[in-house]
Order: C-alpha cells, then structure tokens, then sequence
C-alpha cells in the first residue's frame, strides 16, 4: 500500500491527512505538541471565525500580493465550500452581521472531535510528540521520545505552520531543514507597542468606539483596545500591514459626526464646566479626552477627526496571530510541491501569504492543506 507522511496537525495538515486517506494512501500524521491543532483550538475560544461569507473576488481582495495559484485555489474551496465543510462535520454554522461565519456553538472543539473520529475512521495515524527533524539520504528523520525513526512514505505533506504562538506548535523550527527560497518572517494582524503616560492606566483595558483608523491607503470603522502595552483589538489588527511598513496611524474619533457640525457643538459656550465636563457633552468618551491629551492635540475639529498616534512598532512575531513570509511560491510547482524535491508538499500559514483576520486565515489554511492532499495523492498513483 502507498503512504504518506503530513507533518504538522493543525488544519492544514489534517485535511491534506484526509484527502490522502479518501484516495486510498495509508497517512501517519506526525505532531510535535501532546495533542493536534492547538492553535485552532485557541482560535476558537472567543468564537471560531471558519470563512467570511462574501462574493469571491471580494474574498480574494483581502489577499494583497496572493500569485495566480493561491487564488486559485481560494476559487476552488472558498466561503461556501468552507461551510459545507463544517456542516458535514456536524456543525451548523451562522453567519454574523459582518459576514464573518462561525459555528453555531461558536467553539472548535466539537469540529475538531469529529474530526478526528472521521480521520480515524479513514485509517490516518496520528503520532504526537513527534518532532521532524529534517531529511536523511534514506527517509525523513523524526524524533520521539523513543528515539529517532527514519520513515520512507511516497510522498510528504509539511503543514508546518508559521512562526507565531510557538508554544501552540508554530515555531518556525522548518526553516532550519529547507533549502528552499523563504521570505523573512514578520508579524501579522498584531498589536503595537505604546509608552502611554501615568494618567493613562485607568483606561488599560478599556475600548475606544467607535472610531475609524487611517493608515496608508487603508481605513477601517471599528474599535480598539488601550493595553497597559499598547493598542490591541480587531480595527488595529484591519491596518497593522501599513502600520507595520511605516504608515501613520490617524484616528477619527467622532466618525458619525461630520465637522462642522462637531465645531459647532465645540464652539458652544461651557460655562461653568470643565473642559472634560464640555467634551463629554460634545460626545467624547473619557478615554477619547485621554487619548487627545496624550498626543498633546488641540480640542478641534480637525484635530478630533483626524488625530494622530505615534506608537512604538510592532509587538513581538511570536505574539502576532499570524505572519507574513515564509516559504516563496516560485520554490512550488502548481501542485504546491518543492521544484527541488519531487514528492514533497507544502500547504497552510508556512506559505509566503498574509491575511486579515475575520475568517480569510483558516480558509486558506483549509484551501492550501486539500490542494496539497490531492496533488500528493495523484503524484502518488503516477509513480
């Protein structure tokens, strides 16, 4: 009988696993963490955001510089295949006011359970505390704490991961084991550091809406969260990319007032009241005065509206939700296999593509992990 080896249990890994198994290849799926798809499980626990239900080239639009193959592959399993996908595990989804679809228990978990039931079922092996250890003449090394094995499958599925959360299984360790092209890593969809002032520890944890965020050409309308750290929150996340490769970061702290009428509540004489009092009544948030005395902003309009806030750069790779870079597409062929080594696969976040968050991550994590099962599996049968 065939087989094959997939390296790396998260999605990505498991649904190559899968595709392997329906075409008849006996699968060992080896993991280095005690248990699979940690950081899927971790993704799920404020709601596991599966797709975002919108027309396609919109879909496609939220993957900035993605070649022709991954767009293809997106068309080929996108939002509504995703959906399919977790009906048929047992789980009905929903899709939220922002098109972002989750299941209706809005865990990973039982996704995850069925799951593996299913890939059990379909006879696939799953070795955790197994660690790759890179290629031999004869095999694939792979440690345990039994030692090191040397496996000869037909064919090789990594589904590494990329280099963020390393304690979930995302280290980046594979780099050290490619010969390949890989574009450096950088953080993605991350928060920023900022050295805020003493008077701003009472607002540490508290969110500023609404509010629309500039930086380079992009913007978005949401909120954010004031860490004792920095900025935090899912409108951060939406312009990290610019804010990451040096675009300013601008607030519009009143979005649904445009500004003369804002001048005009502001020119209303105060009276007796404090200026904060006064600003308050204008619509502003204590945190929002916060923020506008931080920067040392003038309380008008066109400062309200379009409010600068320097920070500090990026936090650390390895608290980013996901990154940027990894291994290049021109070292792939069209079947997402190493064009230095026959046999080998390669799918999910250790690609060279980046995503916002709202549902685009695992999508393609999903989309990439089959595209390589079947290649893998019909490069298997041609040999």
């Amino acid at each position: 009988m065939k087989t094959a080896l997939v390296i790396g249990a998260g999605p990505a890994g498991l649904v190559a696993a899968e595709e392997l198994a329906r075409a008849g290849v006996s699968v060992t799926v080896i993991e280095a963490k005690p248990s699979p798809a940690r950081k899927f499980l971790m993704a799920g626990k404020s709601g596991l955001n599966l797709t975002k239900d919108e027309p396609i080239q919109a879909f496609l639009n939220a993957f900035p510089d993605a070649p022709d193959l991954l767009q293809d592959i997106l068309r080929d399993f996108g939002p509504e295949a995703v959906k399919t996908w977790a009906q048929d595990l047992g789980q009905e989804v929903f899709t939220g006011s922002s098109g972002r679809v989750f299941p209706k228990v809005m865990k990973a978990s039982p996704l995850l359970r069925n799951w593996l039931v299913r890939l059990d079922a379909l006879g696939v092996t799953l070795r955790t505390r197994t660690r790759w250890n890179g290629f031999t003449p004869g095999g694939v090394s792979v440690v345990s704490a039994g030692g090191e094995d040397i496996l000869t499958p037909d064919a090789t599925v990594l589904a590494c991961g990329g280099a963020s959360w390393a304690r979930l299984g995302s280290d980046g360790a594979w780099t050290q084991h490619m010969g390949a092209d890989v574009a450096p890593f950088k953080p993605a969809n991350m928060g920023f550091e900022k050295a805020w002032s003493n008077h701003m520890a009472k607002h540490f944890g508290r969110p500023v809406k609404p509010v629309v965020l500039k930086a380079g050409a992009h913007q978005v309308k949401g909120e954010f969260v004031i860490s004792a750290r920095g900025l935090e929150g899912s409108a951060i996340y939406a312009v990290s990319r610019d804010m990451r490769e040096g675009a300013e970061l601008f607030l519009d702290l009143m979005p649904d007032l445009d500004a003369g009428k804002l001048q005009a509540r502001l020119n209303k004489p105060r009276g007796k009241n404090s200026m904060t009092n006064h600003l308050r009544k204008v619509g502003l948030s204590p945190v929002k005065i916060a923020l506008l005395r931080e920067v040392g902003a003038e309380f008008t309009a066109a400062q309200i509206k379009h409010m600068p806030l320097p920070h500090e750069g990026p936090r650390p790779l390895d608290e980013a939700i996901s990154v940027a870079g990894g291994l290049r597409f021109n070292a792939l062929d069209q079947s997402l296999m190493l064009q230095d080594r026959p046999g080998l696969f390669c799918a999910g976040e250790m690609l060279d593509w980046e995503a916002p968050t709202g549902g685009y991550l695992i999508t393609a994590c999903l989309a990439t992990g089959r595209h390589a099962g079947r290649a893998a599996a019909a490069w298997i049968s041609q040999q």
